[in-house]
């Protein structure tokens, strides 16, 4: 549970920015072809929520797009998305700040975007829907490249939001392929769509490609061209350049695509000179580029003027804001010219995309040089770097992309560093996959690493010291020896200290050493707000409040809550495992105050997060729900409070040794078992039920559910009865408004 110092010490501010500018700012109409406006009045006059451009590469989407944006008299989102994008995190951060940007709506709505895995269906993407749907003018937004997105968690977050999407607002999408929420809204009449046959041009449109490039186009050779292109928009484009650069006015090109390389190499690149052959190829390795990156990649000077160049005499060089820093080609040009790259010059890639990575990473864009490094052979510098910004990134909501990188190296390069695979086992670990996390530290238990390791912990052992300290595998005892010898290699300025000397107070605690626990959670405290590493500081505190409330000083333990749900709302750590403890605290206190409300709120906001926090964490676990347990039992809801006793069972099945903490459970399991009968109140919703209920949102069905959680239509079939007749419905809708007004979905 490292904390966001490692975040804030490699964000990638400046650059970041500049690449956000230049996927939120519609590109500007570009002179020279046909208008569309036929078909953006036709989709405007529609009324429908949804307008589903789909078609393959060539036939003027993006055109379409930004000519429409162009025309509106609406607000416009937009959003042009890249496969880096293919994270739902990602995504929901760039449709957020696509639409603060355009409606002027709380930049809150941006920050409220942070979680990770299962919380960005179940409260980032309805807290997006709903600020959406209470938008106080009509917007519309647009998303080009959608067919980009490829993981099943991005259309199920995408298929949320749009149900978000308010009357007289519309999302108009481009894409080369049908998007799987298509059929659904062309069956419930809330789409119109623009196809192959819609985006063909027809002859008075060839006309006008070739009367741009200063060639007559009669009537009869236009239709011939447009039956000979099947009226294929790029197709046309290409025979008006064949025709001006032809010395006898021939006019041909076919819509077959696969002529089209072939084409672009004979006619596109043989009358450009060598170098600038050389520099198409060789730029082709990056998805966007500026002059700077340029003249790193191809190891010389000149790229401003030569970009500039090219723009005015080449369409496939595509402007990506309207000062012209950026640019990418047209997808079907790029996709040409790194095949040329591979037929002419196949031993330069890999060069090329080590220098590009130096790029990237000299202006403090790891993620961005990670993706370069993927595609070179040697795996080294690689897997460093994704150690060094694996939390980072993490943290930053964006646990799909980790496990693509770490799934992208593979086993054998994750195990032969084992650092890394300490941080694969801290992600499992907080985000409740204890399983894993399992797997993980069985891997690392006999490996030996003697450099210092990526991630900034002092040496391997103290990192994988943490790891089993938190994990308490074996006892408190050896937790306690895993943390002290953390404790004793990480110095003062280490950004891990803090953390270290948390798991040594949550180790003292184990062996009933209240009072030294609590000077180490004391010491932690300090160091994490100096370092800014916030989840220790929320443990740390939330600890120090549970001892204050044992001990009677309701004052101080206030104080100790207030302060750690502060710092956990203000960087939105409510679905890290350490979150449950701070609202249990809360909950507490405010039954203490008499506040019910209060203390139904905070048990909600707690029962909510303790999917998060299983086995792999198991003092932690405990403790929370062992808390949740009195807080339930003290309000008259016996049914809860053994619920998660028999949680609390489960949790003992793998983790036996928890010291002082088994005492206090049996303690309180003979105070409900003296009470005999079930009692009042409703069992909770599961851990299990938790997980399931932010797709119940979506149109998924049963088995695609199922499909998503890695378990079998009968259990989702299960599950799904056991939702509605706690929260005492009968349909998914009915479920997700309960769950919405409880406060089990949303933020």
């Amino acid at each position: 549970m490292p904390g966001t110092t490692r975040a804030a010490a490699l964000k990638p501010v400046n650059l970041d920015q500049l690449l956000l500018e230049t996927k939120l700012a519609s590109p500007p109409p570009r002179s020279g072809f046909v208008s569309r406006s036929a078909l953006i009045s036709k989709g405007r006059r529609s009324g429908r929520r949804v307008v589903a451009i789909s078609a393959p590469s060539g036939y003027g989407k993006s055109i379409l797009l930004s000519q429409w944006a162009a025309a509106e008299n609406r607000p416009v989102a937009w959003v042009s998305l890249d496969r880096f994008d293919d994270d739902p995190a990602t995504l929901l951060s760039l449709l957020s700040s696509a639409f603060v940007r355009a409606t002027g709506a709380d930049r809150s709505l941006i920050d409220d975007m942070g979680g990770h895995a299962i919380s960005v269906l179940g409260r980032a993407a309805p807290r997006l829907a709903t600020a959406l749907n209470a938008s106080r003018e009509p917007f519309v937004l647009m998303l080009d490249d959608l067919h980009e997105l490829s993981s099943p968690a991005c259309h199920d977050v995408l298929g949320v939001v749009i149900a978000g999407i308010p009357h007289h607002s519309q999302l108009v999408a481009a894409s080369r392929i049908e998007q799987p929420h298509i059929p659904r809204l062309r069956a419930a009449g809330e789409t119109i769509e623009f196809g192959v046959d819609d985006l063909a041009l027809d002859a008075e449109g060839a006309q006008h490609i070739f009367a741009e490039a200063d060639i007559h186009l009669n009537r009869d050779a236009a239709e011939a061209l447009v039956q000979s292109t099947e009226g294929w928009p790029v197709g046309l484009v290409l025979a008006a350049v064949i025709a001006s650069e032809s010395t006898d006015g021939t006019v041909g090109v076919t819509g077959d695509d696969r002529y089209v390389a072939d084409y672009l190499y004979r006619e596109s690149l043989t009358g450009l000179s060598a170098d600038i052959q050389s520099f198409l190829r060789r730029t082709a390795v990056l998805e966007q580029f500026c002059a700077e990156l340029c003249d790193a990649v191809i190891g010389a000077d000149g790229s401003q003027i030569l970009l500039r160049e090219l723009e005015t005499s080449n369409v496939f060089l595509i402007p990506l804001d309207r000062h012209r820093g950026w640019y990418r080609y047209h997808s079907l040009f790029g996709e040409f010219l790194r095949a040329e790259l591979r037929r002419v010059e196949p031993g330069m890639i890999e060069h090329l995309h080590l220098r590009a990575a130096d790029w990237y990473e000299a202006h403090l864009a790891p993620a961005l040089a990670v993706e370069h490094l993927l595609a070179v052979s040697e795996r080294d510098r690689c897997v460093r770097l994704v150690t060094q910004i694996a939390l980072p990134t993490y943290q930053a909501g964006q646990l799909e992309t980790v496990r693509r990188w770490i799934a992208a190296l593979g086993q054998d390069a994750v195990a032969g560093y084992p650092p890394l695979s300490v941080l694969a086992g801290w992600l499992a670990v907080m985000s409740g996959q204890s399983g894993e996390a399992d797997q993980r530290m069985h891997q690392i238990e006999t490996a030996s690493f003697d450099l210092p390791p990526a991630d900034g912990t002092a040496s391997f052992d103290s990192a994988r010291a943490m790891l089993r300290s938190m994990m308490c595998a074996h006892g408190p005892d050896r937790a306690l020896a895993d943390a002290a010898l953390s404790v004793s290699q990480e110095p003062p300025w280490s950004v891990w200290r803090d953390q270290a000397v948390c798991l040594s107070g949550e180790a003292h605690l184990l062996i009933g050493d209240v009072e030294c626990a609590a000077a180490l959670f004391d010491e932690a405290s300090g160091l994490s707000a100096t370092t800014g590493n916030h989840d220790v500081q929320v443990l740390s505190d939330a600890e120090r409040a549970a001892i204050a409330m044992d001990k009677g000083n309701w004052v101080e333990a206030t104080r100790l809550s207030e302060d750690a749900l502060v710092v956990l709302e203000r960087h939105r750590l409510m679905d890290y495992a350490i979150s449950v403890l701070a609202f249990a605290g809360s909950a507490r206190l405010a039954l203490h105050r008499g506040d019910l409300t209060g203390a139904k709120r905070e048990l909600t906001r707690a029962m909510r997060s303790r999917q998060f926090c299983g086995y792999a964490s198991p003092a932690l676990a405990v403790r929370a729900r062992l808390s949740l347990a009195k807080t339930h039992f003290a309000m008259g809801d016996q049914a809860s409070a053994q619920h998660l006793l028999r949680e609390i069972g489960d949790i003992v099945i793998h983790r036996p040794a928890l010291g002082s903490l088994v005492a206090e459970v049996s303690l309180f399991r003979a105070i409900i078992d003296a009470v005999g009968a079930q009692g009042q109140g409703t069992a909770p919703l599961t851990p299990a039920e938790l997980r399931l209920l932010p797709y119940l949102q979506t149109h998924l069905t049963v088995p695609e559910i199922g499909a998503r959680l890695f378990v079998s239509r009968n259990t989702v079939s299960t599950e799904v009865g056991s939702i509605y007749r706690k929260l005492g419905v009968s349909s998914r809708t009915g479920a997700v408004d309960r769950a919405l007004a409880l406060g089990l979905l949303g933020v």
